[in-house]
C-alpha cells in the first residue's frame, strides 16, 4: 500500500464519530456537541487530569487509550479502568461531582477530541439519546472496574497481561501497543520482573513480539485461550450496553485529491499542523 494511502487512512480515524460514543447519538444531539468539539493530540503518558482536581473538560478518544489509575501512598499505582474509541474520559463530573476521581494518564499515543464540561453537563440534563447512552456507558465501565479488581486480586499475571492487551487493542485501529515492562508493571500493580516473566511466555509461544517498547500481537485467538473470564464479561457488557458499529469511512476516502493541511492543538494548547493526504487513484 503506498505511503500516502496508508497517511489518509491512519487520518480518516480522526473524524468525531470514530469514537462510538459520538457515532452512536441521534443526529440532533452529535450535532449540539459538534459545534464544541475540538481536536487534541494526546503524547505518550501525559496527564489528561490528576485526582482530586478540577477539569474544564471531558474526553472523547478517537485513536488514543487513556488508564484511569489510582495512586497508593507508597508511590504505586494500579489501573482501574481503560477508555479508547469506545468511551468517554470524564464521567465522574457528570455525576454532580466538581473534580476527577483518579489520575487520568494516556496510556496509548493518538488523538482525541475534547468537549468543555459544562456543555456535556447541560445536554445531559436535557435527556434525549445522550443521557440514555451516558448512563449505559457507565454500567459497563463499572463493570469494567469490578472486573479488573477482581482480575487483579485472582488471576495470574500472565492472564492478567492478556486482559490488559486485549482491551487495549479492542480501542486501537492496530495490533500493536505501545507498552514498556515499566508502564505494565505500574498498571498492574506488580514487580517489574514478574511482568517481563510473563512477556517472555506469551514471546515463546509466539503469541506477541516485544521491541523497542512496542507489544505487537501475532495470535490473538491464542491469546485469547489464555486470557481469564475477566476479559469476556468485559467485552460482553460494553457490546451489550453500547452496541458499538464502526462509522463508514469509505465515502470520506472519495473524491479526495492533493494535499491540505489543518492546524490541531495539543494537550498543552499548542497548535501543530496535520496532513491530510490523497487516497491515490
Amino acid at each position: 500500500m503506498p505511503d500516502d494511502t496508508r497517511d489518509l487512512r491512519r487520518l480518516v480515524l480522526l473524524d468525531p464519530k470514530q469514537n462510538l460514543l459520538l457515532a452512536a447519538l441521534d443526529a440532533s444531539d452529535y450535532d449540539r456537541l459538534a459545534r464544541d468539539l475540538e481536536r487534541v493530540h494526546l503524547p505518550l503518558r501525559s496527564v489528561v487530569h490528576d485526582a482530586d482536581t478540577h477539569t474544564h473538560y471531558v474526553y472523547f478518544p478517537t485513536t488514543s487509550i487513556v488508564s484511569l489509575l489510582v495512586d497508593l501512598e507508597n508511590g504505586s499505582s494500579v489501573e482501574i479502568s481503560v477508555t479508547g474509541n469506545d468511551g468517554l474520559v470524564g464521567m465522574s463530573l457528570l455525576m454532580g461531582g466538581e473534580s476527577a476521581t483518579a489520575r487520568a494518564v494516556v496510556s496509548s499515543a493518538g488523538y482525541a477530541y475534547r468537549l468543555p464540561v459544562e456543555i456535556l453537563v447541560e445536554a445531559f440534563e436535557r435527556g434525549g439519546s445522550l443521557r440514555r447512552l451516558l448512563l449505559r456507558y457507565m454500567q459497563a465501565l463499572i463493570t469494567q472496574m469490578a472486573q479488573i479488581g477482581v482480575c487483579n486480586r485472582h488471576h495470574r499475571i500472565e492472564q492478567q497481561l492478556c486482559r490488559s492487551l486485549l482491551l487495549s487493542l479492542d480501542r486501537l485501529p492496530t495490533k500493536s501497543v505501545a507498552m514498556t515492562h515499566a508502564w505494565m508493571a505500574s498498571m498492574l500493580g506488580v514487580r517489574r520482573e514478574s511482568v517481563t516473566a510473563a512477556v517472555g511466555s506469551l514471546q515463546t509461544a509466539g503469541l506477541i513480539h516485544c521491541g523497542r517498547g512496542q507489544i505487537t500481537v501475532l495470535d490473538r485467538p491464542g491469546l485469547e485461550r489464555r486470557v481469564c473470564e475477566c476479559y469476556a464479561v468485559v467485552k460482553g457488557a460494553f457490546d451489550r450496553l453500547l452496541t458499538p458499529r464502526k462509522p463508514d469511512t469509505s465515502a470520506m476516502l472519495v473524491g479526495m485529491r492533493g494535499w491540505s493541511r489543518r492546524r490541531v492543538r495539543g494537550l498543552d494548547g499548542r497548535e501543530e499542523l496535520g496532513r491530510v493526504a490523497p487516497l491515490l487513484a
